[in-house]
Order: C-alpha cells, then structure tokens, then sequence
C-alpha cells in the first residue's frame, strides 16, 4: 500500500503519500492516448487526463482500470495563500524538515530527481512519488510504496493520486486553499488482492486517515507560520541548517505572509 503525504499540499506534503479507501462508482468519460484511456472524472471531479503524455497514461490506466480500493478525501482548507501552498508541494524535502523540525510529525522525504521524491511517514508508510502532471489547479502523481503494521501484513503496490486545488478567501479576507484528493490503489500481491472483500474496511481506513493526517499535519505547519514566523524561521536555521535557497524562499515568503493572531482547525468543507 501507498500513502500519500502531499500533504504534503503541499502536501502532499506535503506529505505526502497515499492510498484510498471507500470503493466508489465513477461515471466517466476517456480521454485517449495511443493505446490507454483515462477517465477524466474521478468521484465528480474532472481532471485534464489528455494532457497526460501516452506513456503515463498507461501506466496510471493500469491502476485506476483495476483498482484494489478508490476513495476521495476533502474538500479539505489550509489556511495559506495560493502561491506558498504550491511552492511547498513542490518542496517535499523542505515541508518534511519543517514538521520534523517543529515536532509536527515524523515525516521524511528525499528528491530523486525532477518531479520524484522518497517519503516516510514515520508510521510504516514509504515509497517514492512521481508528479506525472501539473497545472494550476490540478496534479496527478503516481506513487510504489509499501506499509508495514501490527495490524495489516507487510504489502506492497502502486497508486494513483489526482488533487485538485482552489484557492478561496475567509469571511477574515485571508487566503486559503480547498484540496480534494482522489486515489487509487493497487497491490501487488495477488492473494492480498483477492481477499480485498475483506482487508478493504482496514486497507480503506488506514489510507483515509493517512490522507486527512497529512492534509491536517500542513494546515498546523500553516497556523505557525501565521503565529511564530520567527519561530518557524529559527527552527530551519538551527544547525544542522537547511540549504541555503529553502532558508532564502522561507524567508521571503514568512516576511510576505499575512499573520493571524487567532488559530482556527483545519476543517473539511461541504462541496
């Protein structure tokens, strides 16, 4: 299984990774490629699946065509603008470090290169995710990872994540950010696959509360670098430093950032 840290809004991590939960029906229509089709809806979300280069395409279809379990988390609000909620979704590393740094979480990442990065989640989840498509409202990331706990046996398999994201305002005029996040995924082991009737409530469960932890993790991180920019700003610094253009672009956005003197939880939002 997989688990998504996108939250990694920026996240994902944010944070991060991911696998889904409740089993859903989707009415779709395809967008082609040469040899795959996509549906462009995922649980009443479309998604510009025909920007997705051919080969992506066939990758992602052969998880969403034949899924083990799907489900939709969101839409969930973090209470940062628009531009700095992207930049950490871009910067899983620097998001990771934060929350470490701040005691917010346990979550690591790594960049392997350009779009792809190594996360764990501190709870038995990790694996490596890709960014196969991105515009400005959407993303969609395919992701192999694998979970480990006392409750589940040790399992292994792929995902496919679409996030869709829009900006809105508070009734305080701040900015915020909607996220709904649709994922699939698919195990690798055919036994555990075939006894998905039954591991579905624990494998669905288990990712739903991965999800809204990552999604929940990014919106404290948000609230503090509201309340203590000096704070956040000291804990990035303190040696062992981060390098040195993640302090720069910490810098820059904490000095632009509107700062609240109140916290409000992050909260899911009736469509």
């Amino acid at each position: 299984m997989i688990s998504g840290w996108l939250c990694l809004r920026r996240s994902g991590a944010l944070s991060l990774l991911i696998v889904a939960g409740l089993s859903m029906t989707i009415h779709s229509s395809q967008a082609q490629s040469e040899t795959c089709s996509l549906p462009s809806q995922h649980a009443g979300v479309t998604f510009p699946v025909e920007q997705v280069e051919a080969h992506w395409a066939c990758r992602l279809q052969a998880i969403v065509g034949n899924y083990t379990t799907a489900g939709k988390v969101g839409p969930i609000r973090t209470d940062l603008p628009e531009s700095l909620y992207r930049n950490l979704l871009d910067r899983p590393p620097l998001a990771a470090a934060l929350i470490n740094r701040l005691d917010l979480g346990l979550y690591k990442s790594e960049a392997r290169g350009p779009g792809r990065f190594w996360g764990h989640d501190g709870e038995g989840t990790e694996g490596i995710v890709q960014l196969v498509y991105q515009d400005r409202t959407s993303r969609i990331y395919y992701l192999e990872g694998s979970h480990d706990s006392r409750l589940l046996p040790h399992m292994t398999g792929k995902a496919v994540v679409f996030l869709r994201m829009n900006q809105v305002k508070e009734a305080n005029g701040m900015e915020a950010m909607d996220s709904t996040m649709v994922s699939y995924t698919k195990l690798d082991n055919r036994i555990l696959s075939g006894l998905v009737s039954l591991l579905r409530p624990l494998i669905g469960g288990t990712v739903t509360r991965k999800l809204g932890k990552g999604v929940e993790t990014v919106n404290r991180l948000s609230h503090l670098m509201r309340q203590h920019p000096d704070r956040v700003l000291f804990e990035a610094m303190d040696p062992p430093a981060l390098p040195d253009d993640d302090v720069a672009f910490l810098k820059h956005a904490l000095e632009n950032l509107p700062h609240s003197s109140s916290a409000t939880p992050s909260r899911t939002i009736s469509p």
